[in-house]
């Protein structure tokens, strides 16, 4: 599995979005989310609506440095708590934004906190941040979440760039993810290839697509191990399993986080 095309991201940003929509149509809007517990269903919808809005604009004018939020046209979301009004600027602010990535195109050098200064990450993490924000919006209404197989192993490519970036930028969290002779393994039993080896060096950790042993492993469906990898489910569900070492894989998930 490799990673999407641009238009593949694009397409994935509208139907997440989509999909985000219809969970929260009828909702309780007020309800928390566990997963987010500072957030409600509301609060996490302008987060994700806020976001893309904030993606469009570096985007559309080809920003060269980081826009404030307050600078971003309509990011505060709609003026009342009317769920339609919400769901209006949350369809608008996303076509907005896939419409500015589209007519960039690949490679177009903008603004990025990231390890590259381009369209292509935009489109990537706007793509992931909807998924798992997504699935935080699930697990609050009680509702099953499925994603593509290929999406779910690209959302754990992401995330370990993400850390592996924070973790050389000198996070102090994610600093402590070294130590020689211990290794984490990722394992999709439904998903031919999806595994990964996460190594712990001495001052920094490596990792690659490999079926081997390791200090401990996680093991369950694509979706299931995408979820415990970015802290949406609990590593003692019953919906996975955790063979050796568990405090290894608790100590991971306690340091690999935005900070």
């Amino acid at each position: 599995m490799t990673s999407l095309t641009y238009d593949r991201y694009c397409d994935e940003i509208l139907a997440q979005t989509d999909e985000l929509r219809a969970l929260l149509k009828g909702a309780d809007l007020a309800a928390r989310v566990p997963t987010c517990p500072d957030w409600s269903l509301r609060e996490l919808a302008l987060h994700v609506g806020g976001a893309h809005r904030w993606v469009g604009e570096i985007v559309r004018s080809r920003a060269t440095e980081d826009i404030p939020a307050g600078k971003v046209p309509g990011a505060e979301g709609p003026d009342d708590d009317d769920s339609a009004a919400l769901d209006a600027w949350l369809a608008e602010g996303t076509a907005g934004a896939v419409a500015a990535l589209r007519e960039a195109g690949p490679g177009t050098e903008v603004w990025a906190w990231g390890w590259e200064r381009r369209t292509d990450f935009w489109v990537r993490r706007m793509t992931h941040e909807t998924v798992v924000h997504r699935a935080d919006a699930a697990l609050a209404a009680g509702t099953v979440f499925e994603v593509a197989p290929e999406v779910a192993a690209d959302t754990i490519d992401e995330w370990l760039r993400i850390v592996a970036f924070s973790q050389a930028g000198g996070d102090p969290e994610a600093a402590g993810l070294c130590g020689g002779g211990r290794s984490l393994h990722l394992h999709a039993t439904d998903a031919p290839g999806a595994e990964w080896l996460i190594e712990f060096g001495e001052d920094r950790f490596t990792w690659r697509r490999a079926h081997e042993r390791a200090t401990v492993a996680l093991r369950g469906s694509l979706t299931d191990v995408m979820l415990v990898f970015n802290r949406r489910l609990d590593p003692g569900s019953d919906r996975v399993e955790v063979l050796g070492d568990a405090e290894l894989l608790d100590f991971w998930l306690e340091r690999s986080s935005f900070g």
